[in-house]
C-alpha cells in the first residue's frame, strides 16, 4: 500500500462512513483525535481531514492508515486530500516567519522596544502590509491571519525578550529571539533589510518574484528573510546579465573559472562544459535595493562554491571563500606530511 494513494472515490467513501457513524464514533473507530491543524471541507461540512485520509486508504487499499503513520499536515493528509480535488482549509495560523519578524521587531525599535496595543495605527498598518506578504499560501490562512491582535501579541513577544526587560517573557519562539539578537547586534542593517521588505511588498515587486523550483526556506541562510532572498536569486539567474558578466570577463582575457576555487568547466568537462559557470550577486542582501545590477556586482564561481556561500549566514564573499578554500588545502598538506613523517619513524 502507497501510502497517500487515495482516489477521490475513496474519501468520498469515508465522508459517508463519518456521516452515518456521527463525528466521535468515526473518530474512536479510526482511533484519531479531532483535527488540531487542517479541515476538509465538503458540502458545506468540515471534517477532520487526518481521519478522513486514514479511512479513505481502507477503500483504497483494504486497510486504514493507524495515526501514528502519517502526519495530518501539508506533507501528508493535508497534500493528499487536496491531490484528489478536495478542499483544505487550516485551523490554525502558520508560524511567523523571519520576514514578518523582522517588519515586528523593526517596529517595536522604533517604540523604544516596547511592545504596542492592537489598536495602535502602526500595528493596524504593519498588519495590512503582513496580508500581502506572498509568503503563506492563502489555504494556510485563517480569518484571524495576522490580524492587529494577533500582531500586537508578537510585539509583546519580542519587546518582552529584550535583555533589558525584568518580567516574565510572552510566548514568543526561538526565531523571535534570533531577529532581535540580529537588529541588536546589526541594527543599521536589519533597519535597512526591513525597509526593503516593506518597499518591496508595497510597490508589489517582491510578490511578482516566482518562487525557485528549489528553493531553499532555510531561514538561518539569509538572516534578512527569504523575500530578498528570493530577488537576491532572482538577480543571480537572470540571463541577460550572467551573459554580459562572461562576456566581459572574456574580452579582458579572463577565463570562465571561478573565483574562489580556481575550477573551470571546460577544463574538466571538455566542450560539454565550455562556457558555463554560475553568477553570484555579491553585493548583501540588506544593501541590495532597486537600483540596477552592475557587472562589477557579480562574481562568476562555481555551482560547488555557490551552494557553500549561500548554506550559512554570514555568507562569505568569493575572496574570502578562497581564503577558506587555500587555508583547508594548506592544513591538509601539513597533516598528509607530519603522517608520513609519523610512518618513516616507524618504519626504520
Amino acid at each position: 500500500m502507497r501510502k497517500g494513494a487515495i482516489t477521490r472515490d475513496a474519501v468520498l467513501k469515508a465522508i459517508a462512513e463519518h456521516d452515518e457513524l456521527g463525528r466521535q464514533a468515526f473518530l474512536s473507530k479510526y482511533r484519531f483525535s479531532e483535527a488540531r491543524s487542517y479541515l476538509l471541507l465538503h458540502a458545506g461540512r468540515e471534517y477532520d481531514s487526518k481521519a478522513i485520509a486514514g479511512a479513505a486508504h481502507k477503500w483504497a487499499h483494504g486497510r486504514a492508515l493507524l495515526p501514528a503513520e502519517f502526519s495530518g499536515g501539508k506533507e501528508h493528509a493535508a497534500a493528499w486530500l487536496k491531490r484528489a480535488g478536495f478542499e483544505v482549509k487550516t485551523v490554525k495560523n502558520p508560524d511567523w516567519a523571519r520576514d514578518e519578524i523582522i517588519l515586528a521587531c523593526q517596529l517595536v525599535m522604533s517604540n523604544g522596544w516596547k511592545g504596542l496595543d492592537a489598536h495602535d495605527p502602526r500595528v493596524i498598518g504593519l498588519s495590512d502590509l503582513l496580508q500581502l506578504m506572498p509568503i503563506h499560501a492563502e489555504t494556510d490562512r485563517n480569518e484571524k491571519f495576522r490580524n492587529p491582535n494577533g500582531v500586537a501579541r508578537k510585539t509583546f513577544d519580542i519587546a518582552t525578550r529584550h535583555p533589558d526587560y525584568r518580567g516574565k517573557p510572552t510566548n514568543g519562539g526561538a526565531l523571535d529571539v534570533e531577529v532581535l539578537h540580529e537588529f541588536l547586534a546589526r541594527p543599521e542593517e536589519m533597519t535597512e533589510a526591513a525597509q526593503l521588505i516593506r518597499q518591496g511588498i508595497t510597490d508589489g515587486e517582491l510578490q511578482a518574484l516566482p518562487v525557485a523550483e528549489d528553493e531553499e526556506f532555510d531561514d538561518y541562510s539569509a538572516p534578512e528573510g527569504r523575500l530578498l532572498l528570493r530577488r537576491h536569486r532572482a538577480r543571480e539567474r537572470n540571463k541577460g546579465l550572467r551573459k554580459k558578466k562572461i562576456a566581459s570577463v572574456l574580452r579582458q582575457g579572463g577565463r570562465l573559472s571561478c573565483e574562489a576555487c580556481g575550477f573551470d568547466f571546460e577544463e574538466v568537462y571538455g566542450e560539454r562544459g565550455a562556457g558555463y559557470i554560475e553568477c553570484h550577486h555579491v553585493v548583501p542582501l540588506h544593501e541590495a535595493g532597486e537600483g540596477r545590477t552592475r557587472l562589477s556586482d557579480l562574481a562568476l564561481i562555481c555551482a560547488n562554491c555557490h551552494r557553500m556561500i549561500h548554506r550559512r549566514a554570514p555568507w562569505p564573499t568569493p575572496n574570502e571563500l578562497r581564503g577558506a578554500v587555500e587555508s583547508r588545502k594548506a592544513m591538509v598538506v601539513v597533516q598528509q606530511r607530519s603522517t608520513a613523517t609519523v610512518v618513516a619513524a616507524v618504519d626504520r
